[in-house]
Formats: structure tokens, C-alpha cells, sequence
């Protein structure tokens, strides 16, 4: 009995799942995954006229969001470097340019979002109107800096296709064979990335009421992109 307890508890998949707590990343995308379930689940039930546990979800929902916020407080300063660094990085203007200029609306975003977080705490006050033009600007840049990596994305995997093609006439070698696999790596992590955008472009332009979509359907969303998350970042960890 002892030794089944310990293989269950020493399982690579038990210490692979802590070091993945062990990271803000993997925190965020977990408690994300959570609060878009809350999300879905408090619509299911308050569409069958269920108050109960449609409040208990809710409940949950805004505890993750909060909780979410102090976890990324000092995240600004993080997609600030990566504005700068990818501003530098080589590659052609325009990938340069929607890759700095997304990071740096997700720096505004962000930013705002503290001051989301602070009023929401009661640390520091704003005034109702205040408080909704800040969750507004912090939806926006957000909403922007999606649109932007969608953009970004799109120039990669036609610079990539490009690539590929060009490369095809080239005779087999180990230098021209680890440069195939790696635009293959690339072009899939792009196209990753590009799905998870494409999805989550729809959260916060449903926060600005620029479409009309119901909010299990938003849920369902940001549980799916937060899961594509949590295992992007658990094979970064290397895991399987």
C-alpha cells in the first residue's frame, strides 16, 4: 500500500503539475481556466433559472479575477523588456513593429488593470465614472495588443511559407535539415498562437460591447485558450 501511495505521489506527471504551480505562468492560466469555467457554468445555471448555484460560480469567477490581477502586478514592466527586445530583434520592419506594438498594449493594458485592481480592493479610490473609463482603456489596449499579435502572426507565417519554398531547391544537409525543422517549430508555435488570439479576441471586445455574444459562450473561450496555455507552458517545462 505504501509503495502505491508513493508511486502516485512521486508520479513525473505529480512533480511535472508542481512545477508548473510553481510558476506565475501556470498559476495564472490555471486560475484563468477556472474563472472562464466559473463563467460558464454561473450562465448555465442562471439560463435555467438556478440562483443558487449560479451565484456560487459568480462568486468564484470574481475571487479568480481579482486574484488574477495581484498575480500580474508586476507583469508591465515584463511585456515593457519584451516591447524593447523585439524592437531590436531582426527581421522585417513590419513583424518588428506589431511585435513591439503588442507588447506595448499589453503593458497599457495591463497597467490599467492594476488600477482596476487597486480601486476594486478599496487601495486606492475611483470615482464610478473613473473606475469604468480605466476598465474601458484596460479592455481596449487589451483588445489592441490581441489584434495586433493576430497581424504579427499572419506577416510571420507568410515570411515562413516564403522561406520554406526558397529552401526547397537547397541539397539535404545537417545545416539545411535543422533549419526546415526549425521554421517547422516556429510556424507552429505561430499558428498556436494565432488560434489562441483568434479565440481570445473575443473576450474583451465582448467587455466593450462591440459584439453581442452570451457569456457561457466567453467562457467557454477563455477555458479553451487558458487549457492551450497551461500546455504550451507545461512542455516548456518539458513535459508530454
Amino acid at each position: 500500500m505504501a509503495s502505491i501511495a508513493s508511486h502516485l505521489v512521486f508520479h513525473p506527471a505529480v512533480s511535472q503539475s508542481l512545477k508548473l504551480g510553481n510558476t506565475t505562468v501556470g498559476r495564472d492560466k490555471l486560475y484563468r481556466a477556472v474563472q472562464n469555467l466559473a463563467r460558464f457554468l454561473s450562465w448555465y445555471y442562471l439560463s435555467r433559472g438556478e440562483k443558487d448555484p449560479a451565484a456560487r460560480w459568480t462568486a468564484l469567477k470574481s475571487h479568480l479575477a481579482s486574484a488574477r490581477k495581484l498575480l500580474r502586478l508586476g507583469k508591465p514592466v515584463e511585456h515593457l523588456q519584451a516591447a524593447l527586445r523585439a524592437s531590436t530583434a531582426p527581421g522585417p520592419a513590419l513583424e518588428q513593429v506589431t511585435a513591439a506594438g503588442r507588447q506595448l498594449a499589453y503593458f497599457l493594458y495591463l497597467s490599467y488593470d492594476a488600477f482596476v485592481w487597486a480601486n476594486s480592493v478599496k487601495l486606492y479610490t475611483l470615482t464610478p465614472d473613473t473606475a469604468e473609463k480605466v476598465a474601458k482603456r484596460s479592455n481596449r489596449f487589451w483588445l489592441a495588443g490581441i489584434i495586433l499579435s493576430i497581424v504579427n502572426s499572419f506577416i510571420k507565417a507568410s515570411r515562413i511559407r516564403r522561406e520554406v519554398k526558397a529552401g526547397r531547391h537547397l541539397t539535404t544537409s545537417e545545416k539545411v535539415s535543422t533549419t526546415k525543422q526549425a521554421l517547422k517549430a516556429t510556424d507552429a508555435a505561430t499558428r498556436h498562437q494565432l488560434t489562441m488570439d483568434l479565440l481570445d479576441l473575443w473576450l474583451p471586445a465582448t467587455a466593450l460591447n462591440l459584439v453581442n455574444i452570451p457569456d457561457g459562450v466567453v467562457g467557454i473561450l477563455g477555458f479553451t485558450t487558458s487549457v492551450m496555455a497551461l500546455r504550451k507552458q507545461w512542455g516548456t517545462l518539458g513535459g508530454k
